[in-house]
């Protein structure tokens, strides 16, 4: 049976009925007069401790509860039970006399502020120096992407005042864990006990890594005794992670993984899914609703293609397969939308084992 709070109002009148029901010829309902005010003061005392019990109640649920009585229970369930910001590290190449010592945590400032350190020092050669650098600021907005140029906080001599994100870019820099991320590891670790090595196992593992947001698993896809998970970065510039977000991933499984289990993470290969379409009516504003709602249906549908076990499919998702009738859905769906016409894609889409459905560009008819 649902329990529902009572109303400071419904409260009130039932005192009111309560009192003059008890004693003869009387009126609690008459402003200012003693009965009316005590039949007031008892309904607020019982409507805060009626909003007492219902605050506790939800906080007995991991989805309903509040963020501390969330982290409580994820720390009660998960082994990481709360995954905190990381910071962006990467290459940027420094220019300047040939000989000239740049020494460790030198640091680099971003047009918008944010700052770097060197991560050792490098001696400029051939007119240049390649040296790691890590953000001081944790966070999603310390990744930088190739070609960004960072400046010296205070000038070294014999160095060029600027540097240049390298080739790689700045990346594993992610966000504290959201609510909502959190809540759904603790639900996964509920339904999903951990076995040591079953195929949920490998994709919590994964999700306890700063910035990943989905993994799979697809057993034996290599061959007998062989493991491989993917998985994705979605709050990242690009959502294909790169080696050295690979890398990280596939330290931490092994440090939980069966020794006996070969496991191989790899990213998925990205196979970008261009639309050519017209819409009604044809304002921006309704353009950039449509690609909200189909970024929206490829986080939810597009999973790596492969072979991965049925359990672990959300219901109505085929993996590495976009469904048109969802595609046209979800473009249906965006806000201020009237019509559409659409020329491409017209079929269902398909990739093959690894590849994995991207959003691509638009071509506005």
């Amino acid at each position: 049976m649902a329990w529902f709070r009572p109303t400071l109002e419904s409260l009130i009148k039932r005192n009111q009925a309560d009192i003059e029901s008890s004693i003869d010829g009387v009126d609690a309902k008459v402003r200012r007069k003693n009965l009316n005010i005590i039949a007031k003061m008892v309904s607020a005392l019982a409507h805060g401790l009626y909003g007492n019990l219902a605050y506790n109640v939800k906080q007995i649920f991991h989805d309903t509860a509040d963020t501390e009585n969330l982290r409580r229970h994820a720390s009660l369930w998960l082994d990481v039970p709360l995954k905190e910001a990381s910071y962006a590290v990467g290459p940027v190449v420094l220019l300047g006399t040939n000989g000239v010592l740049v020494e460790a945590d030198t640091v680099l400032i971003r047009a918008d502020g944010v700052e770097y350190s060197t991560d050792a020092e490098a001696t400029i050669s051939a007119g240049q120096a390649v040296v790691n650098v890590t953000a001081l600021t944790p966070g999603q907005t310390s990744n930088a992407v190739a070609g960004t140029v960072l400046s010296l906080a205070s000038p070294i001599a014999g160095i060029n005042g600027s540097a240049t994100v390298d080739a790689a870019a700045l990346t594993g820099g992610a966000d504290e864990e959201s609510d909502i991320s959190l809540s759904n590891r603790v639900g996964m670790r509920i339904k999903n006990p951990p076995h040591g090595g079953a195929n949920h196992d490998y994709i919590a593992w994964a999700l306890e890594v700063s910035g990943v947001t989905r993994a799979w698993v697809y057993p034996q896809e290599l061959g007998g005794g062989t493991v491989t998970v993917r998985f994705v970065r979605d709050d990242d510039a690009s959502l294909i992670p790169d080696a050295a977000e690979v890398l990280v991933v596939q330290n931490h499984i092994d440090d939980s993984r069966p020794t006996t289990a070969d496991v191989s993470v790899v990213a998925p290969i990205a196979s970008p899914l261009d639309f050519t379409l017209s819409v009604t009516p044809n304002t921006d504003a309704v353009k950039a609703a449509v690609i909200s709602e189909l970024t929206d249906l490829l986080r939810r549908e597009s999973i790596p293609a492969g072979t991965i076990p049925a359990n672990l499919i959300p219901k109505g998702v085929i993996p590495g397969k976009l469904l048109i009738s969802h595609i046209r859905e979800a473009i249906s769906l965006a806000a201020g939308e009237t019509n559409y016409n659409m020329t491409s894609p017209v079929a269902d889409v398909e990739v093959t084992t690894g590849h994995m459905i991207t959003l691509g560009n638009f071509t506005w008819l």
